[in-house]
């Protein structure tokens, strides 16, 4: 995945969605499967990008080898019932609900009733201080300023002046890397890396709890449900994915900001990648394992290897392959952590451009745009930090590319004659220029989500046998009428083994899906939006006689 970050205004319509199709379950009212932060500010959970506390991701011995930064086996194993090193509660921040029984039955008064917040964890009254997004629009306060991992790596004056720079939003979801920390440091094996997509699950009948993988991913995107005891984290919704339909958080993006696609990479040059000795280097030898589907040897190896055609075709028109690899305007989140992510970002231009604008100056001018990038090196070396592991150059040059196009198209868009040096200017033509327009300001939907559906022939190995949230409650699970603790909390429904193209028309069809039971009653919170159930709405009664 590739998120342009131009483009994200802060709404939190993927963070809600998310939750509603993954996290609406007891246990998980803190979990974010999907969650925005604002930038700078400290994250979500707090601090979790200082490694130097958490001890999430790998590191470089001096061997050359890469081991876990929070240890390996023994060290594991005298810390298995006692783990210190993992964000607690108040990390994230303890999930509430209001008193609105307060507010029904309150006796008539001058004054309103005000509904308390009250714990979702033990049910006491309970003062809120912090939550997924506390930054919201306070990044570079001098409340929030001081404890930002990355703004600690920058000098004192810096920090002065950072809060009159810039601020922006940063969406995350589990980075489904190539090199995972947190598959590495499970010790029950139940967090595993799928071969043939590389998404990273929970398998929740192995999960024994001890939530390793917790603390070993850097990102602190797996989370602990403490209802059922299991880890759970972001599935890249493989459901859909399967079927050839974008995760939730894609489809839903209001700005769409977001891009699916295939890439194939070198299996064998993963841990030499991962293991350079300098991290700024990172970034170009995670490029480098990236490979061509366009070259003709890459494409034999593929077929040799028992790839689909138009998994190829796909990894050919990938719009995660073009940004990243052909117009090099994508990078990694925290290269440095090892993990070789494979969520990219295109960093924010728009700080640059309200600089200029605020100035008097035109904002859409390739000088002036230049000019402001070369003097703002604040926010440089704050995007640094975040995506080429300190090395300005590479994010320097991405901003230049992205401020060509701007000026380059406002020529194009206006009617007058294009100059072709400002796409020379940045090592760019101007056909690949205009390409990259399109394919970041006005592309459709189908050249946003390029998703191979799987085949017929391997669906044995990803038929819907079971999820790995397939555990009693959990959203894997079928159910049918009424138990004791209320709507939707009676026994399973085993789930019915399907073809993908047969899961596809359940994905996308008007009428709603699931078991037929005469005496299952609606659940609008399982609801998922389609058609007209019976029962939603009360039926047109005939008039009575007098």
């Amino acid at each position: 995945m590739v998120m342009n970050l131009d483009k994200c205004i802060g709404c939190h319509t993927c963070s809600v969605t998310c939750k509603q199709a993954w996290t609406n379950r007891p246990g998980t009212e803190y979990v974010w499967f999907n969650n925005v932060e604002t930038r700078p500010g400290q994250g979500y959970p707090r601090t979790y990008q200082d490694q130097e506390r958490w001890l999430g991701g790998w590191e470089r011995t001096k061997r050359g080898r890469l081991r876990l930064k929070g240890g390996g086996r023994l060290r594991k194993l005298f810390s298995i019932f006692s783990n210190p090193k993992m964000p607690s509660i108040q990390d994230y921040y303890e999930p509430w609900t209001y008193d609105y029984e307060t507010l029904i039955n309150a006796p008539l008064s001058d004054q309103m009733p005000v509904a308390q917040p009250r714990s979702l964890i033990s049910g006491d009254p309970m003062k809120i201080e912090w939550s997924a997004n506390w930054d919201d629009n306070l990044a570079g306060g001098p409340d929030l300023i001081a404890d930002d991992p990355i703004l600690k790596k920058i000098s004192d004056e810096v920090k002065l002046e950072f809060e009159q720079t810039f601020m922006f939003y940063l969406p995350r979801i589990c980075e489904h890397c190539i090199n995972p920390s947190c598959v590495a440091s499970c010790p029950s094996g139940a967090m595993y890396k799928r071969s043939e997509d590389g998404i990273v699950l929970v398998d929740q009948d192995r999960c024994r709890g001890w939530r390793m993988c917790v603390s070993g991913c850097p990102y602190k995107k797996v989370y602990f449900n403490h209802r059922t005891g299991k880890a759970e984290k972001c599935t890249l919704c493989y459901p859909r994915i399967e079927v050839g339909l974008p995760t939730v958080c894609s489809e839903t993006c209001v700005g769409r900001l977001r891009y699916l696609g295939l890439v194939l990479y070198d299996a064998d040059g993963v841990l030499e990648a991962a293991s350079v000795e300098d991290p700024k280097d990172l970034y170009e030898a995670q490029l480098d394992i990236m490979l061509d589907p366009h070259d003709p040897a890459v494409v034999e190896a593929a077929r040799r290897d028992g790839i689909a055609e138009d998994w190829i075709s796909a990894a050919q028109r990938s719009p995660v392959y073009k940004l990243a690899k052909d117009y090099r305007v994508a990078l990694p989140l925290h290269p440095e952590y090892r993990t070789m992510p494979m969520v990219w970002y295109i960093p924010p231009l728009s700080p640059v451009v309200d600089r200029i604008r605020d100035t008097g100056h035109d904002a859409e001018d390739a000088g002036n745009l230049f000019g402001a990038i070369e003097a703002l090196r604040i926010p440089i070396e704050y995007l640094a930090e975040l995506f080429t592991a300190g090395d300005p150059a590479p994010v320097d040059a991405v901003l230049r590319k992205l401020a060509a196009m701007r000026s380059y198209m406002r020529d194009v868009n206006l009617g007058r004659d294009t100059r072709p040096e400002i796409p020379a200017g940045v090592g760019m033509t101007e056909e690949s220029l205009h390409a990259m327009y399109r394919l970041l300001a006005i592309a459709k939907y189908e050249d946003r989500y390029v998703i191979p559906a799987a085949h017929q022939e391997t669906g044995r190995q990803l038929e819907e046998m079971s999820c790995s949230l397939d555990y009693d409650g959990g959203p894997g699970m079928y159910v049918t009428g009424s138990g004791p603790f209320g709507e939707a909390s009676g026994q399973p429904t085993p789930v019915s083994v399907e073809t993908f193209h047969a899961l596809r028309v359940r994905q996308t069809t008007d009428t709603p899906a699931g078991p037929e039971n005469k005496d299952q009653r609606l659940n609008l919170l399982n609801w998922d939006g389609q058609g007209r159930p019976e029962g939603l709405f009360p039926e047109n009664e005939e008039p009575r006689d007098g």
